[in-house]
C-alpha cells in the first residue's frame, strides 16, 4: 500500500544517499540512562503500519511499555500477544474496550486509527480514566479537537498528540537556535511535504475517514512546522487547490494545495501539501541574520539539515522511542516539553487546516 508511512522511509533513505540499506526501526543509537522509575503502561489501540512501528520502537524505551492492544482484527490481537508477550487480559476488540477502566495495569492507550474516529475514541478512553494519546491530526476539525480536550480535562487525564518531530534533537536545535536569537528577525519559512500516494481504496483517500487529503496526512507536518520553526501563531491564511485526478481525489479528498501564512512580526510562510509530487521533506527558516535547512525534515529516519553556521550534528534518535519516554515524563512526571505536545497543541493546527479549507472554498484571506 503507499502509503505516507512507505514514503517517508523511502525518502529518508534517498536524503542520507546511504551505500547501504537499513532498517529504521534499529538503526539508531539507543540511550544509555539507566532508569528505574515509574514506567507508563501503554495500550496501543490500531494495530496497522505506524502501529506497529511504535509498538517496535517501545521495545527500548526506558520509561514506557506496551502492555495491551486494542483491534478489530482478531488475527492481529492474537500475532501482537505473541510477539510483544500481551497478557489476554489486557486485549480488547472497539466494541468493549470501556472495559479498560477497571484494568489497573494499563495507565494509556495511544489511538493510531483513521482520523475521523479518534474524536469518538480518545473521549471513551478518558471516560474510562486512562490518558490519551493520539496521532495526528487529532481530529478532522477543530470543533472535535475541542471536544476531545473538554472530554479529558473532565475525566482528569492528559490528552497528548503524537507530535515526534517535537523531541527530535536536530529539530530542538534549530529551535533553540532561533530562541537565542542567532538567526536574527524571521522573515520566511516553507515547507514542503508530499509524496505520490498509492492504493486508491485506503482510508486516506476516504473523506469519511480521513476528513479531507493529502492536507490532513501529509500537510499537517509543513503547518506544524511553520509554528514551531517560526516560533509564532499565524494570523491569517491563504490556499490554492489543484487537482489533476478528480477520480482518485473524490469531493471533499484534496490532491494538491499550495498555502500561504502570515504572523503577527510579518514573517510569511509559503508551504505545499501534495499527494502528486514525490520526494517532498524539506523545511527552510530565513532570517536576517542567518537560515535553517532539513531534509529530510519530518521523515522516520534521520533528520538532515545545516545551518549558516555548518551541519546540524545532534545525536541520531529512534524518534518514537524518544517520544514515548518523553511523553511518560509529561504524564508521569508533568515535565513540560520544549515544544507543546497537548491536546492544545492538536486543536491549533485543526483550526489552521479549517482556515486553509475555507481559503480554499471562498477564494479570500482567512482570518485566524
Amino acid at each position: 500500500m503507499g502509503s505516507r508511512r512507505d514514503f517517508i522511509e523511502k525518502i529518508t533513505v534517498t536524503a542520507l544517499s546511504a551505500p547501504i540499506l537499513f532498517n529504521s526501526t534499529s538503526l539508531f543509537a539507543a540511550s544509555d540512562e539507566v532508569y528505574d522509575g515509574p514506567i507508563l503502561r501503554v495500550a496501543i489501540m490500531g494495530l496497522g503500519s505506524y502501529g506497529t512501528r511504535v509498538a517496535k520502537a517501545m521495545k527500548t524505551s526506558k520509561r514506557a511499555k506496551l502492555v495491551g492492544v486494542i483491534s478489530g482484527t482478531p488475527s492481529k490481537v492474537v500475532d501482537w500477544q505473541a510477539t510483544y508477550n500481551i497478557p489476554e487480559k489486557n486485549c480488547y476488540n472497539y466494541d468493549n474496550f470501556d472495559a479498560i477502566k477497571n484494568n489497573p495495569d494499563i495507565d494509556a492507550v495511544y489511538v493510531i486509527t483513521p482520523n475521523a474516529l479518534h474524536r469518538d475514541q480518545v473521549i471513551r478512553v478518558a471516560k474510562a480514566g486512562k490518558h490519551a494519546i493520539c496521532e495526528k491530526p487529532m481530529a478532522i476539525n477543530a470543533k472535535d479537537g475541542e471536544e476531545m480536550v473538554k472530554a479529558c480535562k473532565a475525566a482528569n487525564v492528559k490528552l497528548l498528540v503524537g507530535y515526534r518531530m517535537h523531541f527530535e534533537p536536530n529539530t530542538l536545535e534549530v529551535i533553540r537556535m532561533r530562541k537565542a536569537g542567532e538567526f536574527g528577525e524571521i522573515k520566511f519559512f516553507q515547507g514542503q511535504s508530499g509524496f505520490r500516494i498509492g492504493d486508491p481504496t485506503q482510508w486516506r483517500l476516504n473523506k469519511e475517514l480521513a476528513g479531507g487529503g493529502a492536507m490532513m496526512d501529509i500537510g499537517i507536518y509543513s503547518i506544524n512546522g511553520a509554528r514551531y520553526m517560526v516560533g509564532e501563531e499565524p494570523i491569517w491564511v491563504t490556499a490554492q487547490e489543484t487537482k489533476t485526478d478528480p477520480v482518485k481525489f473524490k469531493e471533499g479528498v484534496d490532491e494538491t494545495i499550495q498555502f500561504q501564512m502570515g504572523f503577527p512580526s510579518g514573517a510569511v510562510a509559503s508551504c505545499l501539501s501534495t499527494y502528486a509530487v514525490s520526494h517532498l521533506d524539506r523545511f527552510y527558516l530565513n532570517g536576517i541574520d542567518g537560515f535553517a535547512e532539513m531534509q529530510p525534515s519530518t521523515g522516520y529516519g534521520p533528520i538532515k539539515g545545516r545551518t549558516h553556521k555548518g551541519p546540524l550534528t545532534e545525536p541520531i534518535v529512534t524518534h518514537q522511542t524518544v517520544q514515548m519516554d518523553e511523553m511518560a515524563k509529561i504524564i508521569l512526571e508533568n515535565k513540560q516539553p520544549e515544544v507543546p505536545v497537548d491536546g492544545n497543541e492538536g486543536v491549533r493546527d485543526l483550526k489552521i487546516i479549517d482556515a486553509i479549507y475555507e481559503a480554499i472554498k471562498t477564494g479570500k484571506k482567512v482570518t485566524l
